[in-house]
């Protein structure tokens, strides 16, 4: 099978990457060779590649600055999508893509179904939902992956962020009114491996028992400064030396942002389990593993 995967820079195709390359040829593209801003040449650049699956995590995912470049992100998370579904759909290739939980509002109380009414607060949200119904509209074999606080070891993300700022301060005021699960890229890699790779042969038909979509996130749920609280008291058993000593919860109101963000980002993870038979992590226990590489990485970098 030869497997097309976008965005190897970033956290979840980075860790997709070495999983994907033992389910046969992987065709790795880089961000100029496979430019999403530029949804007109996507097409012809299939053609090249010539894939037997799509795997698509690659995205425009600067939320808050998505306010301000409305058409850029429209290009890359909704007009891309459609192009590379399109695509697909002549050639009957499957496609997997990435989604997210800012489809939602937030304003439900119990966790979000894949099938739970939509309603996007930000440019990122909207953008990614188009994403979505483009991939539907076009009809051929898909599955669209919805996760939700998306970090690793490596990249741009809230344990970066956090374990940053607590080297820097002594007091932290982290959003406590905003609840979700923390997802590794890695517990989402591990998680498409096992709907992919022992279905190769019948990608489509598998996709098609799912409808088209799974929420796709780690087990349990926290706020963003119950993780942050978490990401701390890991680092700290982990030998590192940090300047903080407090952290403050407050109200999302208290921390104003250009985007807005949902309240209730808890996905329901039924459809994963019944029908694909994957169970991700707890998210604490995928947080111990994820605090372990980036101090190792940390070490690493330090030595040099």
């Amino acid at each position: 099978m030869r497997i097309l995967l976008t965005g190897t820079s970033g956290q979840v195709g980075g860790a997709l990457r070495p999983l994907l390359g033992k389910g046969g040829t992987l065709v790795a593209p880089s961000r100029a060779e496979f430019d999403l801003s530029k949804p007109g040449t996507l097409a012809k650049t299939l053609d090249s590649f010539k894939p037997d699956l799509i795997v698509n995590p690659a995205a425009y995912t600067a939320v808050d600055r998505a306010e301000d470049e409305r058409e850029l992100a429209f290009r890359v998370n909704a007009e891309a999508p459609a192009a590379i579904a399109a695509w697909a759909a002549r050639h009957r290739v499957p496609l997997l893509h990435f989604s997210t939980d800012y489809v939602f509002d937030g304003t439900d109380d119990g966790p979000w179904r894949e099938d739970s009414r939509t309603g996007p607060l930000s440019v990122y949200g909207a953008s990614k939902l188009a994403g979505d119904l483009a991939i539907r509209a076009a009809g051929g074999p898909h599955l669209i992956a919805r996760t939700s606080w998306v970090y690793a070891a490596g990249g741009a993300n809230f344990l970066r962020t956090i374990a940053r700022l607590a080297g820097e301060r002594e007091d932290l005021r982290i959003v406590a009114d905003q609840v979700g699960a923390p997802t590794t890229a890695s517990a989402i890699a591990d998680a498409v491996a096992v709907i992919v790779l022992p279905n190769a042969t019948n990608l489509e038909r598998s996709f098609a028992r799912s409808g088209g979509i799974v929420n796709l996130a780690c087990t349990g749920e926290t706020s963003w400064h119950g993780f942050a609280d978490a990401i701390v008291a890991g680092l700290k058993s982990r030998g590192m030396k940090l300047a903080v000593k407090t952290i403050t919860p407050i109200a999302t109101a208290d921390f104003p942002t250009k985007a807005r963000r949902p309240g209730n980002s808890r996905l329901d993870l039924s459809r994963l389990r019944d029908r694909f038979g994957v169970t991700t992590p707890a998210w604490q226990d995928a947080l111990s593993a994820e605090l372990d590489n980036f101090v190792t990485l940390q070490r690493e970098q330090a030595s040099y």
